[in-house]
């Protein structure tokens, strides 16, 4: 029996027989609602923290949604806030938390048919994490507290952005209201610490789930998850720049890598390549742009390797100086690994970005970056273990050879097929009005 069957047959047996069948006698005018006009299509969009300046993909998103005339409502879970393309960004506050010492009970006593499948999850299995608990339960509050004004004023749709702490609140106020809801998942949802706490059950009655990357859809239909309602959406570019040139002179080469300073992101492995272009005497100059938790770490590093001279942690940029720096570089390096906790990337944006300004990409074969990068014609894929391995090819890069140009041209037309934002985002449109429709 598939797991989504068995997930189905579990959320039956704690509550009653099924969400759809359980809610048609309260909620049966939303499911016969007629298909809603582009125009008129009211969906509520749950972040964590939005907007968030690491997150620009998610901002895109939003723009282009509103774009297209429809009315989003905008949620942030936690930080953020403010307004957004003149859009209100309602920041859930903390406080109101302390409402739920009576939304709780009046649930539980209610709503057991809700209440019940959390407590049957909350007492048969740990969370992987104090981190990933107390997004769970975050989740689960803001629908407890926010219950009642989407019942005043329901929408189409209910999307989470993430299968974290916005998908726990969709899936809970779906069960308590009856509305369609659908969800993306991405890598840190699926893998870190072998994924979320409450990842299927929150995935498995979703109008649809998308995800980035092929890797995440494999990984949730293996999960059991029906692979008809599971969604590959590619993150996207809402304005192709122009694909310069290769700089002429390339004696010293120009090297930058884009990345928060974690351990999925590898880059203790890249500095030690850098440690060994020092040694093979080939000039260079790395800026590593991003903030994180391991800047300490990697600041003794380049002083135990003596490359301050040559390295330079630049910490967070503006967007527009991320391409002011993207247009300085020769080369962009992604050292990625999985780290202890299973946590490592899907396609980060900045390998496509890359690619589309003409900036030659070496990536690690770690998570999804494959997906764009393939070794040889639109980059090349090399392994962190083999330190000597990037130094030979960047070493190469320095030389005229009409090959690199062959490389950029393929990797800017990968980026035109794949990555064209307003195409993908026309996809994910369709699955909003598919979802509020059927």
């Amino acid at each position: 029996m598939k797991r989504e069957q068995r997930l189905r047959i579990h959320l039956a047996g704690v509550t009653r027989p099924r969400p759809s069948k359980l809610l048609a006698g309260r909620t049966n005018s939303r499911n016969v609602t007629p298909p809603v006009s582009r125009q008129s299509l009211r969906i509520a969009y749950l972040f964590t923290t939005f907007p968030k300046s690491t997150e620009t993909f998610l901002q895109r998103e939003v723009r282009s949604m509103l774009a297209r005339g429809y009315d989003l409502r905008l949620y942030s879970l936690f930080g953020g806030g403010g307004t957004f393309a003149g859009v209100t960004v309602t920041r859930f506050s903390m406080w109101r938390l302390l409402e739920l010492i009576w939304i709780i009970p009046w649930v539980a006593v209610s709503r057991w048919d809700v209440f019940g499948v959390l407590w049957h999850g909350l007492w048969t299995r740990r969370a992987p994490g104090w981190l990933n608990f107390w997004e769970n339960m975050l989740g689960a509050g803001f629908a407890g507290v926010f219950a009642p004004a989407f019942r005043r004023d329901p929408p189409d749709l209910i999307h989470a952005a993430w299968g974290g702490a916005p998908a726990t609140a969709a899936w809970i106020l779906s069960r308590l209201g009856g509305y369609r809801y659908s969800a993306a998942a991405h890598a840190y949802d699926i893998y870190e610490h072998g994924g979320d706490w409450w990842l299927d059950e929150k995935l498995v009655d979703a109008r649809f789930v998308h995800t980035s990357t092929r890797m995440g859809r494999n990984s949730l239909v293996e999960r059991g998850h029906n692979p008809d309602r599971v969604h590959v959406v590619c993150r996207g570019i809402d304005v192709f720049r122009a694909c310069r040139a290769l700089r002429a002179d390339r004696s010293t080469l120009h090297l930058i890598c884009i990345a928060r300073l974690v351990e999925k992101k590898g880059l203790f492995h890249q500095l030690e390549i850098y440690r060994q272009l020092v040694s093979r005497n080939v000039p260079f100059e790395a800026r590593i742009i991003g903030d994180g938790p391991l800047r300490d770490a990697l600041v003794n590093q380049i002083g135990q390797f003596d490359l301050q001279d040559r390295v330079y942690l630049l910490g967070h940029l503006a967007e527009e100086d991320v391409w002011e720096q993207l247009d300085w570089a020769d080369a962009l390096l992604h050292t990625g690994i999985v780290a202890a906790s299973g946590d490592r990337d899907g396609l980060p944006n900045v390998i496509p970005e890359a690619m589309m300004a003409g900036v030659l990409v070496m990536t690690s074969p770690a998570a999804a970056t494959t997906e764009a990068i393939d070794h040889d014609r639109t980059g090349w894929v090399l392994p962190v273990e083999e330190s000597g391995q990037w130094c030979d090819r960047l070493a190469a890069l320095r030389e005229q050879n009409p090959r690199w140009d062959e490389v950029r041209i393929a990797a800017r037309q990968w980026t035109e097929e794949n990555y064209d934002g307003l195409r993908n985002a026309d996809r994910l449109a369709e699955l909003f009005e598919s979802a509020v429709s059927s």
